[in-house]
């Protein structure tokens, strides 16, 4: 099946799918936008798998060039809308770009790039797509029918590339993660499963959709027949707080940095969502104390913890809201689709309920096939039938998994090993403390010296001293910054993913 056929199958006509400042797009609508533009691709032709790019703020417009070009058998090339020009030339080179649709609002600053690049750019409202009947729509009413569209979309479907994503990943360098149909299709209809969405489900959605988790919380709303709330006023939060009440949202997904925010910079503690059902974090580790908080605030509200990657379509893992007390700190354990192994060097699995650390490696139908033009890579983190993820961990004696650290930020402190995260939930406890990010600077005499990076709340009055004697209180000494700087605001990508690379000098 065309997993553009999937997702788009179960909600009903009349239904909202997509709300985005005043306008309301119903499921008819999304699958005729859909089926129009997926015939104005076919009406020209083009390579079975060429790479389209799409650069758009969250908007119907981003969500039906996605869909119509996956559901062309084209590869869908989501582009990140504060991209740079030379990030975008190397992106454009790498994945072969020769048409990407851009939205009117960045069509200015795109052109110039494009024209070096030899791109030509379909802008929002003057592609030309074919005129086809309303009921040609119809084809996305039944699976039997998913694959009667177009000649394209072949039994060959569900191993086809469905969009390249580029992300820095577990390489530390950008690559183009390569995204099949069955890996779609299976990594949402677990998030499905587990979360228990319904068409009732309505998701607010401040992450980029050129994000892999942004990208998720689409799927899966869409495929459950639910709607999103697109909004790009993620640098408001009273403003996206109001449009949650304002659209009953039942669901808010957000990165460790959109819930620090949404506590230290907004009301979002004091005011009543009455539709709010559910919460989901992913994108790194938030910091226990502010876990507590959410719980204490919203106490008939599910947080669904998730862990994943690009390289694995999006989630890997999910900690079940009952068990987020007793289990604090986990990523509670793999998909239903998906079997983690915690694995050490020596390729056995640690001992669970020891202090045994080993690396996360996973298996199933959402592990991707690796990295775009880069079997060198592939080889590296892509190995027998198992993702390899550069996250190391201990699992305790019911199973569930705890991540130490990623390999790549553990820092090596006069010849210790220090977990960066440990160090940032602790400094984290402090009332006043927004953010904070942990990285090892060169040092001649520790090698890596462990530095703090802190925002606090506007007003606070907080000196590196009551960091460190936090610190000295609640860490072994060796694990005690050497030094605290404060900054008005931690770097981020558009994701919401701190850049400690930015951080270190």
């Amino acid at each position: 099946m065309n997993v553009s056929d999937y997702i788009l199958s179960r909600g009903n006509d009349t239904a909202p799918a997509l709300f985005h400042l005043e306008t309301v797009v119903t499921y008819a609508e999304l699958r005729r936008a859909v089926a129009r533009l997926t015939s104005g691709l076919s009406a020209r032709s083009r390579p079975e798998g060429q790479r389209i790019g799409v650069c758009s703020e969250n908007s119907p417009f981003f969500v039906s060039a996605y869909l119509g070009i996956i559901r062309a058998g084209l590869v869908a090339v989501p582009l990140s809308a504060d991209i740079s020009a030379e990030s975008f030339a190397k992106v454009v080179r790498d994945a072969g770009i020769r048409e990407l649709f851009v939205s009117r609002r960045f069509h200015r600053r795109l052109q110039p790039w494009a024209e070096m690049s030899g791109v030509v750019l379909l802008v929002e409202g003057d592609f030309d797509i074919s005129p086809i009947p309303e009921t040609s729509a119809s084809g996305f009413s039944s699976p039997e029918c998913s694959l009667q569209h177009a000649a394209r979309n072949s039994e060959n479907a569900p191993s086809s590339l469905a969009s390249l994503m580029f992300t820095s990943g577990s390489t530390g360098a950008p690559r183009g993660v390569m995204v099949t149909h069955r890996n779609l299709e299976s990594n949402t209809r677990d998030i499905v499963e587990y979360m228990a969405l319904t068409p009732a489900d309505r998701a607010m959605v401040v992450l980029p959709l050129h994000y892999c988790f942004g990208l998720s919380v689409l799927h899966s709303l869409l495929a459950a027949g639910g709607s999103l709330v697109l909004n790009n006023q993620c640098m408001y939060p009273e403003s996206v707080l109001a449009d949650m009440v304002g659209k009953a949202c039942t669901g808010l997904a957000g990165v460790p940095s959109t819930y620090q925010i949404l506590l230290r910079k907004s009301r979002f503690k004091q005011m009543q969502f009455p539709a709010l059902r559910w919460l989901q974090q992913a994108g790194g580790k938030l910091p226990n104390s502010f876990i507590r908080e959410i719980q204490e605030a919203f106490p008939q509200v599910s947080y669904y913890l998730m862990y994943g990657q690009t390289e694995a379509t999006a989630r890997l893992s999910y900690l079940p809201p009952g068990r987020l007390k007793d289990k604090l700190g986990s990523i509670g354990q793999g998909l239903p689709s998906t079997r983690l192994a915690v694995l050490k060097p020596d390729g056995t699995a640690v001992t669970p309920g020891s202090d045994e650390v080993g690396e996360i490696v996973a298996f199933g139908p959402n592990v991707t096939l690796g990295y775009w033009n880069d079997p060198d890579e592939t080889a590296r983190y892509f190995r027998a039938g198992g993702l390899y993820t550069g996250d190391l961990a201990r699992v305790d004696s019911d199973g569930f998994i705890f991540i130490v650290d990623r390999e790549r930020e553990m820092i090596k402190s006069g010849g210790n090993r220090v977990s960066a995260k440990e160090v940032e939930d602790i400094i984290a406890e402090l009332p006043e403390v927004v953010e904070v990010a942990v990285v090892g600077v060169s040092h001649e005499l520790l090698g890596e010296a462990i530095q703090a990076f802190v925002v606090v709340t506007e007003g606070a009055v907080v000196n590196p001293g009551q960091i460190m004697t936090h610190c000295q209180r609640r860490l072994p000494a060796y694990k005690k910054p050497e030094s605290v700087k404060f900054l008005p605001a931690l770097p981020h990508n558009s994701a919401g993913k701190v850049l400690k690379g930015e951080l270190k000098p």
